[in-house]
């Protein structure tokens, strides 16, 4: 089968302006509680995160962690290609794709770093495993191979085998994406897909219809 040829068509909803919430936060909220209801709720939390440094963009899969009126919250390694992308211009894109329900949703805004006492709260929160493996990679720098990956893995699990709880890595923490623009995608047939993007001006989010 060709490539071009393989192809759906879009049938499942509509979305009306109606239909929408004119508070973004509350109406993303809406369609993760659906999400998470649904029988399609496999990795709901993940997102694409695209960021652009020196006229380079990249993007990756992260997975939402926290979100409020103030922003979406992820963490990552501050060092890694993402962090110092974000550091160095903290304007980025969160896309979540819903396909199976034939849904997206884009959210713009501006990345700043959570504070030292937020960070030691979510990382002391997670599985041991995942706080060993934080302190173990160097996220994004070359690594020989999976030997030495796994060599310095171990090397911190002796390092604290002695302590309870781990500290917070220096070079460890999240995010928070405090947006300026939302799209809501509806998949529609014929491709005539339903759009509405929410932009904040004057302090005000305004919403509109864009053509598919």
């Amino acid at each position: 089968m060709s490539l071009r040829d393989i192809r759906r068509d879009y049938e499942q909803r509509q979305l009306n302006f109606n239909d929408l919430n004119p508070d973004p936060f509350v109406q993303f909220q809406q369609w993760f509680d659906e999400v998470i209801a649904s029988e399609w709720n496999l990795d709901p939390t993940a997102m694409t995160l695209a960021t652009c440094a020196n006229d380079k963009p990249t993007q990756r899969i992260v997975l939402l962690k926290d979100m409020s009126a103030d922003g979406f919250v992820f963490y990552t390694n501050y060092q890694s290609q993402k962090g110092q992308q974000l550091l160095a211009n903290p304007n980025c894109s969160l896309h979540f794709a819903w396909l199976p329900m034939e849904r997206q949703v884009t959210v713009e805004g501006a990345a700043e770093r959570l504070s030292e006492a937020e960070n030691t709260a979510y990382f002391q929160s997670r599985p041991r495993a995942s706080q060993l493996a934080a302190w173990a990679s160097q996220q994004s720098q070359f690594v020989a191979g999976r030997d030495k990956l796994d060599a310095q893995y171990r090397e911190v699990e002796a390092r604290f085998s002695e302590q309870e709880t781990l500290p917070l890595p220096p070079f460890w923490g999240g995010f928070r994406v405090r947006p300026t623009q939302f799209e809501f995608w509806q998949g529609r047939a014929a491709r005539l897909h339903d759009r509405f993007r929410y932009r904040y001006a004057s302090d005000n989010w305004v919403l509109e219809r864009l053509q598919p």
